[in-house]
C-alpha cells in the first residue's frame, strides 16, 4: 500500500486525505498548527464561508456533505445596505436555490473528524523544515520542544498554504516556474450578536454586504443567531485600517459608512481593535 503525505490540515488537506484513502492509499496529515479541536478558536481571523453547488458536489462525494449540511444556513440572494440605512435584495437563482453560510473552522474540524473515521492518520505541531522531493521524505520540527523527525513517503501532497515549504522546495527544482502577488486589502472579523430575544438580528436567509467602492462590509448568518461580519479595506489610504486609530475615528466612520449596522455591534470598537 502506497504511503502517502499530506502536508497542512486545514480545509484543502483534509478533504484531499479523505479522497486518497477512499482510493487504498495509507494516509497521514502533517499540520503545524496544534490541533483546533482542543485548542479554543479566537475570533479575528476565520471569515465564514460561502458554500456553492461546487463545493457541495466535493463534500458529497465522500459521503461528509449531509454532516456539513446539518450546521449550515441558506442564503437564497443578497441584502444590498445603502449608506442612507434602506435595503435591497437580490436573489441568487430560481426557487429555493442557495448558497450556504458556513463556519470555516467549524467545517475544518468535521473534515478532520470524518477523515479520522475513515482511517487517516493526523499528526499536530508537526513543522517541515527541510524537504527532500527526490527522495520523497521531509524533515519535521514536532512541538515545542522542537524534536526533528524525518518522514518518509511514497507520495507528497502540499496543502499547507501561504509559505509553503512544499512550494518552497519545489521552486528550487529546475524550470518551476512562481509568482506571486500582494492585493492592497485587508480584513478584520467583526461580530453581531444575536438579538435581545436570542433571535437574528437581521434577515437570516441572506448574505448581507455593504458595498462602499473600494472597501465593503459583508455579514454571514450562524446556527446561534449571530453573523459573523468581515470588513475588507485597503491598508493606506484615505479610507483605510491605517486611517482607524482611536476609538473616535473608528466609530465615526461606521456612522457615516454603515449606519444600520452600528447599533447592532455593540463591541464594534473593542472588536476592531483587537
Amino acid at each position: 500500500m502506497e504511503k502517502i503525505s499530506v502536508i497542512g490540515g486545514g480545509l484543502v488537506g483534509s478533504l484531499l486525505s479523505v479522497y486518497l484513502i477512499k482510493r487504498g492509499y495509507d494516509v497521514t496529515v502533517y499540520e503545524k498548527r496544534p490541533d483546533m479541536r482542543t485548542v479554543k478558536q479566537g475570533a479575528g481571523r476565520s471569515i465564514n464561508m460561502a458554500c456553492s453547488m461546487r463545493g457541495w458536489r466535493a463534500l458529497d462525494a465522500v459521503g461528509v456533505g449531509g454532516r456539513v449540511r446539518k450546521s449550515a444556513i441558506a442564503m437564497y440572494g443578497r441584502v444590498m445596505h445603502a449608506t442612507d440605512s434602506s435595503l435591497s435584495y437580490q436573489p441568487y437563482g430560481l426557487e429555493n436555490q442557495a448558497i450556504y453560510s458556513i463556519s470555516r473552522s467549524g467545517l475544518n474540524i468535521e473534515l478532520m473528524n470524518y477523515a479520522e473515521e475513515q482511517g487517516v492518520k493526523f499528526c499536530f505541531e508537526y513543522s517541515s523544515k527541510k524537504v527532500d522531493l527526490d527522495n520523497g521524505e521531509i524533515l519535521f520540527s514536532v512541538g515545542k520542544e522542537e524534536k526533528e523527525v524525518v518522514v518518509k513517503s511514497d507520495r507528497i501532497f502540499g496543502a499547507d498554504g501561504v509559505f509553503s515549504s512544499i512550494r518552497n522546495a519545489m521552486q528550487r527544482k529546475r524550470h518551476f516556474n512562481y509568482s506571486q502577488t500582494f492585493i492592497s486589502s485587508d480584513y478584520k472579523e467583526l461580530h453581531i450578536p444575536p438579538s435581545a430575544a436570542g433571535g437574528f438580528a437581521m434577515e437570516k436567509n441572506a448574505l448581507h454586504i455593504w458595498p462602499r467602492g473600494n472597501f465593503m462590509m459583508i455579514a454571514l448568518p450562524n446556527p446561534d443567531g449571530s453573523f459573523t461580519c468581515t470588513l475588507f479595506m485597503p491598508y493606506e489610504g484615505k479610507k483605510s485600517f491605517a486611517g482607524l486609530q482611536s476609538e473616535d475615528e473608528i466609530m465615526e466612520f461606521f456612522q457615516e459608512e454603515f449606519p444600520d449596522a452600528v447599533p447592532l455591534m455593540p463591541d464594534l470598537v473593542e472588536r476592531f481593535q483587537r
